[in-house]
């Protein structure tokens, strides 16, 4: 795990911890702006239209992220009524934070191939810290990292997580709030006992899942 090799390095430790902190900010307030502009001003009342970093970090998440490398944020207040589009406007608003991230993963790639043309943007995953180790491409390469990695753990269909609101978009129809139901009450329970039993057993099915996601994700975008 990255954070293993970080921490004799204080240096590349405060790479990665600043990193997190950016890559959860611009998350979080990607949510509120897009419910902002759909017409629901909770989050702007509720202080979330901001780029205050401590207006969006879990620290809960933030933990997660900085020691196994997925997490999230605090998220965003919204009223589904108030949106503009009241059957998909929850989608959108949930979508919007996978979406920063991949936009935000392809604007580091292309700065790193600019000004790191030789090295690999994820040397960091694939290499570990070795002689390319200059401070600007560690900083980089974990933001490339954490963004892809952010929007493909935040896509799983499980509540709380952004791919469940998308997902119940397409489940509105009646005969569908069973299956709402459940995974409203139950997803939370599941996603934690996954990540709990995943690490305590040393399965590594969520990383591993999330890392082979990395790969296909950079080399579609490449």
């Amino acid at each position: 795990m990255i954070i293993m090799q970080l921490l004799d390095q204080p240096l590349f430790l405060l790479a990665w911890v600043v990193a997190i902190i950016f890559v959860l900010t611009i998350h979080e307030f990607s949510h509120a702006l897009a419910a902002t502009l759909l017409g629901d001003g909770t989050a702007k009342m509720k202080g979330r239209l901001t780029l205050n970093p401590f207006s969006h970090i879990s620290w809960v998440g933030f933990f997660m992220l900085l020691v196994i490398g997925f997490g999230w944020g605090k998220p965003v207040p919204f009223n589904p009524y108030n949106l503009k589009w009241s059957r998909f406007g929850p989608a959108v608003v949930a979508g919007a934070g996978p979406l920063s991230n991949l936009i935000c993963a392809i604007v580091f790639i292309l700065l790193f191939k600019v000004l790191f043309p030789a090295v690999h943007p994820l040397f960091l995953i694939y290499s570990g810290i070795g002689a390319e180790g200059n401070l600007l491409a560690i900083f980089l390469s974990l933001s490339i990292f954490l963004n892809i990695i952010l929007m493909l753990f935040n896509l799983i269909p499980l509540p709380p997580l952004d791919g469940s609101k998308i997902l119940f978009s397409f489940l509105s129809d009646v005969k569908f709030s069973r299956i709402r139901e459940t995974l409203e009450h139950q997803g939370p329970m599941i996603l934690l006992m996954v990540i709990v039993l995943d690490n305590m057993l040393n399965l590594n099915l969520l990383g591993s899942l999330l890392y082979g996601a990395l790969d296909i994700v950079y080399k579609w975008l490449l």
